[in-house]
């Protein structure tokens, strides 16, 4: 969004240099789920092919003295700090030790002893690091592999990065990358400023609580497997943390929440993932859709496990009223069960309110049903012709007859309209259900 508004160029860094967290499936899953929301970049990089470039840094540090190798394993680092009656981390064990290349020797960047590390912040303001609270941290495993923190500091100066967008949950990491890319800056380079850093707020679930694998759906091909519409998805993320500066309405095009998206109105406080309103957006962008591209969009949806084959033809026909009422694509089959397959089993509650709980009222209903199927078993099989009986029996008993007449052939409350696809079932099987309807009673 930053760099459309502001003509900017839009980098696609893959930072791969974790290879067990790095599969080429997950790669590919970033490529399809950025396309799948529209978001396109201009460059991309890996950083796994750029380690010589890497190590080449690592190894000026070594040289200017600014990094040494450190033979230490976790557990003498633990066992250290223990000894100091505290839970701090590396104490420079190896700063003066000279040791040698070797097996489960790491390089560590040798951290300032006194002194600020500060920059200043979009949305959290101006944050600062006391030096000495920085511990010499790993930038080359023992197995050769540059660390993330010097990759990072590396790229952000080779590629002109000017605007660093990501989770505040990597604040903590600030610090390593201004020091190695202090380090990396020539004597006459000491005055090139840093980038723009906006640490986006974290974004929460229903119980406040960050978004979690274990009990939230936190992919985006998650939510394209369900039937979210992209534009729709776009357009809710634009408004967590803030919304359109005009004040205005939340669900817009596109064009004019980009023309109107500033870093700086974002809020610093989590931001709330609402499904409902997510839903309520997904909603209106389907309702938006011309009928055949929502044809078009739902018919992957319609192979549904708790709903029997629905054929394209009938979905076409009934989709008009289906598009009228679904939230999400998967839904959409759903609204046809009763066509395709079986009436609902209705909850207790939901049948007596809408059949009746005492007996004027249930034989009210009883009467409804019975003049239905007395009147459709001969009447032509279309919805004008059905409607009108159903209506017209309403008119007579001076009570409302279409919701139990509903209930009896869906098993549900609601729905789409109901004449329409009542024509696409066999008189007899309409019939039937009728009567077991009267039968219940």
């Amino acid at each position: 969004m930053y760099a459309q508004r502001t003509g900017g160029t839009m980098i696609l860094r893959i930072e791969d240099t974790d290879a067990d967290r790095s599969q080429p499936e997950l790669i590919e899953a970033i490529h399809d789920n950025l396309g799948w929301l529209g978001i396109t970049w201009d460059e991309e990089y890996r950083q796994s092919d750029r380690f010589d470039q890497y190590r080449a840094a690592a190894q000026d540090f070594l040289d200017r003295g600014l990094a040494y190798r450190c033979d230490c394993s976790q557990d003498d680092v633990k066992a250290r700090a223990e000894a100091r009656g505290d839970q701090g981390g590396y104490d420079g064990h190896c700063r003066d030790r000279n040791v040698e290349a070797g097996e489960g020797v790491v390089v560590r960047f040798r951290t300032p002893d006194d002194g600020i590390t500060a920059y200043d912040d979009l949305i959290r303001g101006h944050v600062e690091f006391d030096n000495a609270t920085l511990e010499d941290f790993v930038i080359v495993r023992s197995s050769g592999v540059p660390l993330f923190h010097v990759a990072n500091a590396y790229d952000d100066l080779d590629m002109g990065i000017t605007h660093v967008v990501r989770g505040e949950d990597l604040v903590n990491t600030v610090p390593r990358v201004l020091l190695l890319r202090q380090a990396m800056l020539g004597p006459d380079q000491q005055d090139t400023p840093n980038p723009v850093f906006a640490h986006l707020p974290l974004i929460v679930n229903e119980q406040r609580k960050k978004l979690s694998k274990r009990r939230d759906d936190v992919s985006v091909g998650d939510y394209a497997d369900k039937g979210y519409l992209p534009g729709a998805m776009r357009n809710y993320l634009l408004t967590l943390g803030g919304g359109p500066r005009d004040g205005g309405e939340e669900i817009r095009p596109i064009d004019e929440l980009v023309a109107q998206f500033d870093l700086n109105d974002i809020n610093a406080a989590p931001a709330f993932f609402d499904i409902k309103k997510l839903d309520h957006f997904n909603a209106e962008y389907i309702r938006a859709l011309p009928l055949d591209d929502f044809v078009a969009a739902a018919t992957p949806f319609l192979d549904h496990p708790d709903v029997g084959d629905i054929d394209a033809d009938l979905f076409g026909r009934m989709a008009g009223f289906v598009q009228e009422r679904v939230r999400r694509l998967d839904e959409s089959p759903t609204f046809l069960d009763w066509v395709v397959g079986d009436a609902r089993e209705p909850s207790e509650k939901d049948w007596k309110k809408v059949m009746g709980n005492s007996e004027e009222k249930l034989a009210t209903t009883a009467r409804v049903l019975d003049l239905v199927i007395e009147r459709i078993a001969d009447c032509p099989w279309e919805p004008e012709a059905l409607e009108a009986i159903v209506f017209g029996v309403g008119e007579e008993l001076e009570t409302k007859t279409q919701m139990p007449v509903r209930m009896a052939l869906t098993g549900a409350r609601s729905g789409i309209p109901l004449f329409e696809p009542m024509v696409e079932l066999e008189r007899e099987v309409v019939i039937q259900r009728l009567r077991d309807a009267r039968a219940k009673l």
